[in-house]
């Protein structure tokens, strides 16, 4: 049976499927009361994870969040990412320590909280000394902003460099049942003890896998988005799941995947479908 929570850097516990909020509409009107009522949804439902950045909507998101759950339940950790900037409305990779600042100084203010528990710097920006970028959230971090670091979309090369500089207690990748481009890093996560927050958890597109999915869907009475999930949280007891949605039926969808035990035979037919996972830690 699989584990139910996971503890984010040795000491915040959390439940291991949790909640991206960057599909929740954030402008006025019928859609927004719609996103305010999902949020509130998933709380209710027991979801203690919710990840959110500030490029989703330009701090609009972190917003919605605000307004729909705080003051927040004691057990609730909002994750949110800085390090992209808008300039001219296109965005941009900017890690400058000026900007990183001023972004948490922005969540803070939006999340209506005096420190942010996890924070992820969205992407490396190549054009700043990952020095210079860890360095400021280090700064923060030691002033109190901010309680835990984390990275996203980084190789295992950059993952051992960054932990040269700062403790990671997590790497939120590009990872699902299909897309396992990233299965090295998540194996160096499982080996030390990081946790791993797969975005795009559920993707489809391989008609012969899909069909695979299918089968082992009807074997279990579940449907294939619950079976997706069912597999990440069977992957590795370091990965946390963010599956993202505006629809109140979808999310109780999806949440009900933590339920799903799958057996070794139907573990075994889905690895096969991507070239096989569960691999050695710190294999590539």
């Amino acid at each position: 049976m699989t584990t139910t929570t996971f503890r984010i850097g040795g000491d915040l516990d959390v439940r291991r499927l949790g909640f991206g909020a960057m599909h929740l509409p954030t402008e006025a009107g019928p859609a927004r009361e719609n996103a305010l009522k999902v949020a509130r949804r998933a709380v209710d439902l027991g979801v203690t994870l919710i990840d959110t950045a500030h490029m989703y909507g330009w701090g609009a998101n972190e917003e919605l969040l605000a307004e729909a759950l705080h003051p927040y339940p004691a057990e609730l950790l909002i994750t949110t990412k800085v390090g992209v900037a808008r300039v001219e409305g296109e965005w941009r990779l900017d890690g400058r320590p000026g900007t990183l600042r001023h972004q948490v100084e922005q969540a803070l203010r939006r999340l209506r909280v005096e420190r942010i528990e996890l924070l992820q710097l969205h992407r490396i920006d190549p054009g700043t000394p990952l020095g210079d970028q860890l360095g400021t959230l280090r700064d923060l971090q030691a002033e109190g902003l901010v309680g835990r670091i984390g990275l996203s979309e980084v190789t295992v090369a950059e993952l051992a460099q960054a932990r040269e500089i700062v403790d990671i207690v997590s790497v939120q990748n590009r990872y699902n049942l299909l897309d396992r481009e990233h299965e090295p890093v998540l194996d160096t996560c499982a080996a030390a003890g990081i946790a791993f927050l797969p975005w795009r958890p559920v993707a489809w597109g391989k008609t012969g896998a899909e069909a695979e999915i299918a089968a082992v869907s009807a074997d279990l009475g579940a449907t294939p988005t619950q079976v997706a999930l069912a597999w990440l949280l069977h992957r590795s007891p370091v990965v946390l799941p963010i599956p993202g949605t505006a629809s109140i039926e979808h999310l109780e969808e999806n949440l009900a995947a933590a339920e799903l035990e799958l057996t070794p035979a139907h573990r075994d037919r889905l690895d096969r479908l991507a070239g096989g996972a569960g691999s050695a830690a710190g294999a590539d």
